[in-house]
């Protein structure tokens, strides 16, 4: 009972008597969150909410709570995912859930049907300045096509060869925003947003050698950034700049809207 429409829907039963009372209410009374055993309560209410569904945190939980988590979601939700899943927990828990389908690079596992739509104009195009950052940088991409984004990939363009990013400045052009991941010294994101015209949300990842402090190094570069209006996000947090970045498509696509039905 997470998306509006659904909720419509129940509310037009029941004005046209199709539907009484007590069973909306049956299905209505998980809306805001359903209590899992005495571990967890899920929110389904927040796609509602802030347009993105509950997703699970998969890392530092047992096997025996993610399958109960996915098993009491299933049935409200088009998606369910979990992030930071290990290899070896994926394949315990494709055991009691064989449908259960896995992103081994950005360790998220999912429930999902065969296609998922793009439900939002506009591209979000994901940077890396080297391989090693590539699953923070997957977790973002995964996490945002999910979502019903429009994702493009552009890896191991760091400035170490800035020519590889330059002979790539397309990708800039096009996108409408723009998630860099960035390691060691974290520079990548102050030369993106010194030629993008969209916003740029920097991700440092803990990936470099011991002088960068497992990813603070990266992260006071890019808070420190000459190039104004970057929007730093915390180190490794790929889930987090994936949120955001769709925030800001689905922030412009409601203006927009207001704006035609304005001028109509």
């Amino acid at each position: 009972m997470t998306q509006p429409a659904a909720l419509r829907d129940l509310l037009t039963a029941v004005a046209q008597g199709q539907l009484s009372p007590d069973t909306a209410f049956d299905k209505l009374k998980h809306l805001e969150y359903q209590s899992v055993d005495d571990f967890a309560k899920i929110d389904h209410h927040r796609q509602l909410r802030t347009g993105f569904p509950e997703v699970i945190w998969g890392q530092d939980k047992t096997v025996e709570q993610l399958v109960k988590i996915f098993q009491a979601m299933e049935p409200e939700h088009p998606v369910v995912m979990a992030t930071r899943i290990a290899p070896e927990v994926y394949g315990q828990l494709q055991e009691l859930l064989p449908n259960l389908r896995y992103y081994e690079m950005a360790r998220i596992c999912a429930l999902q049907p065969d296609v998922v739509a793009t439900d939002y104009p506009g591209t979000i195009a994901i940077l890396t300045a080297g391989t090693a950052d590539l699953p923070v940088a997957a977790e973002a991409a995964v996490t945002l096509e999910l979502s019903g984004f429009q994702v493009e990939r552009l890896w191991d363009v760091g400035v170490a060869g800035i020519h590889r990013l330059l002979n790539n400045r397309a990708v800039i052009d096009s996108a409408d925003v723009l998630i860099v991941v960035a390691g060691m010294e974290g520079a990548l994101p102050s030369v993106v947003a010194g030629l993008a015209d969209c916003p740029v949300i920097a991700v440092p990842t803990s990936v470099g050698y011991g002088a960068s402090f497992g990813g603070v190094s990266a992260l006071l570069t890019m808070l420190n950034s000459c190039a104004a209006g970057i929007g730093v996000m915390n180190i490794d947090n790929g889930f987090g700049a994936a949120v955001l970045a769709g925030q800001i498509l689905r922030t412009a696509a409601r203006v927009g809207k207001s704006v035609r039905s304005s001028a109509g």
